[in-house]
């Protein structure tokens, strides 16, 4: 990264470290020229952003607004960041009392600790290239984890059939909620 990226990333850093201020709302900056990858990598200019520390101060900051946009908004200055996927990635799974009073509980690759549960739920799209189940945690106002696919598969594994308003699904449970990963065609 040349100086004069690293200057900015270091000015952006530093108003993102200050505490919220009251009064005027923050300038907007147009684009921050950051992108979070599909994988969960940050880049700023096209350089990857190595410093973990630095990208947990953006994710603190990081908002996304009711069209869609995600914003990284400091006290001072807002600005656009672009996401190809979602902006974090679940990279671990817990189990908290496992049996009927079980609580699954995720980490993020920015460390976000978020209980699969009502206000966290679960969403589950299909890629529209290979078809497959692309699952995801809401971590916090509009904004998801990607769950990795090995924890997709240990979710998997905690899963079991459940029938539902008619309907034969198959999920997990969590939090005393049940949260279905996909239907189940039933056998005649």
């Amino acid at each position: 990264m040349d100086n004069a990226s690293s200057s900015g990333l270091a000015r952006l850093a530093a108003e993102a470290a200050k505490p919220p201020r009251s009064g005027a709302p923050p300038r907007d900056c147009g684009d921050f020229y950051i992108r979070i990858a599909r994988d969960g990598s940050w880049f700023y200019r096209g350089s990857s952003i190595h410093r973990v520390a630095l990208v947990r101060l953006f994710s603190r900051v990081l908002e996304r607004d009711a069209d869609g946009q995600y914003w990284l908004t400091t006290p001072a200055e807002r600005g656009r960041i672009a996401v190809e996927d979602a902006p974090f990635v679940a990279v671990s799974l817990a189990v908290d009392q496992p049996g009927a009073r079980q609580r699954l509980i995720f980490r993020t690759n920015v460390d976000d600790i978020v209980t699969l549960d009502a206000a966290h739920p679960l969403r589950v799209a299909e890629d529209r290239v290979t078809h497959t189940p692309v699952p995801y945690i809401l971590v916090r106002d509009r904004l998801e984890a990607r769950i990795a696919r090995p924890v997709f598969y240990e979710l998997v594994d905690l899963g079991r059939k459940e029938r539902v308003g008619g309907e034969t699904l198959f999920g997990v449970w969590s939090d005393a909620k049940f949260f279905p990963l996909g239907t189940l065609a039933e056998a005649h």
